[in-house]
């Protein structure tokens, strides 16, 4: 990086720039596991003659196992594109404009999530409802082992509230699809013809705000043989919303043609077959029901949680490291 000529290739500089500062946090948590067993071990010693300090060396233990944990969980997360960041894509289901505002409220869950866990998450593509919600979004999220913390959380994810569009406040149940894929520079197992993408640009357009820059060219890309759309419109130029289209493409591209290769084999669970098939009943990987009781239930690993209100918030960490653990 000391190289006068490093930053001559932006591109390149950028991503091993983004390596090394990794690497570093590696490092430096390392550093802290190590410097906390020295700790924990004279506190130890000093509780043992002071009884009084016990209380003091329980929560330093349990701050420890919880950092300990989360490295452990690592040992987990060793599938080739594990490591990387993540593509998260969010699909309105059966349900109307229910649908819509519950897709839009997955999208706020997953980036607190990422927030909470020290992920960058940036909303690159959304496509607003006509009445409230969205119709579908696509989020990049950035950070050391994205992708396998998301991964498992493609599926169908269905909501069982009391309707806010109703007069008569009746319960309701609305469904979202959520995709989750490695993102690719230009992984070398595809190959793209640019003769097979048809690549329209457009001015993006709804109510703006919170999630991307809505004076900002767009670019849509559509590659006409497997009839797979992506678009950008979070880029500040239509050259940049291009190449993340383009990233988008490829790992969407490389995520259908390892699914098939699973398939061929009778390697890959039906829940697993991320982007595949209808959000609607019977396929759902996890509730979340806010009436007539409330509870967040994973149907894959059983995994309950009593305050939706929090899960909804972004707490995704027992329902995340459990199906991590089971895969």
């Amino acid at each position: 990086m000391s190289d006068p000529e490093f930053w001559q290739n932006q591109e390149r500089a950028k991503d091993i720039s983004q390596t090394v500062n990794d690497l570093k946090e590696e490092q430096e948590k390392w550093r802290k596991i190590n410097k906390d067993m020295g700790d924990l071990d004279e506190m130890a010693k000093i509780a043992a003659q002071d009884e009084s300090f016990s209380a003091e060396l329980e929560k330093k233990f349990l701050e420890f196992s919880k950092l300990v944990a989360n490295e452990e969980l690592k040992n987990f997360l060793s599938d080739k594109y594990d490591s990387s960041n993540a593509l998260l894509s969010i699909y309105s289901g059966a349900g109307g404009t229910e649908a819509q505002d519950w897709a839009e409220m997955l999208l706020r869950m997953y980036l607190r999530y990422a927030e909470k866990r020290g992920f960058v998450a940036k909303v690159l593509h959304i496509h607003e409802g006509q009445e409230a919600g969205i119709k579908n979004a696509t989020v990049e999220v950035r950070g050391p082992y994205a992708y396998g913390h998301l991964k498992g959380e493609g599926g169908v994810h269905r909501l069982v509230r009391l309707s806010p569009f109703n007069a008569n406040n009746l319960r309701h149940t609305s469904f979202a699809l959520v995709e989750v894929l490695p993102e690719f520079e230009k992984p070398p197992e595809i190959k793209i013809d640019p003769a097979d993408l048809r690549i329209d640009t457009y001015r993006s357009s709804g109510p703006g705000g919170q999630y991307v820059n809505k004076t900002e060219s767009a670019v849509r890309i559509t590659h006409e043989p497997t009839g797979i759309v992506v678009a950008c419109q979070s880029e500040r130029s239509q050259g940049s919303n291009k190449e993340q289209a383009m990233r988008m493409l490829y790992s969407k591209l490389y995520q259908r043609q390892l699914q098939a290769q699973k398939s061929q084999q009778g390697e890959i669970r039906s829940d697993q077959k991320t982007g595949q098939g209808t959000a609607e009943w019977g396929s759902q990987i996890r509730s979340y029901v806010l009436h007539p009781y409330k509870m967040v239930k994973d149907h894959r690993t059983e995994v309950e949680s009593r305050q939706p209100n929090n899960v909804l918030d972004g707490e995704l960490d027992e329902f995340i490291e459990a199906e991590i653990k089971s895969l």
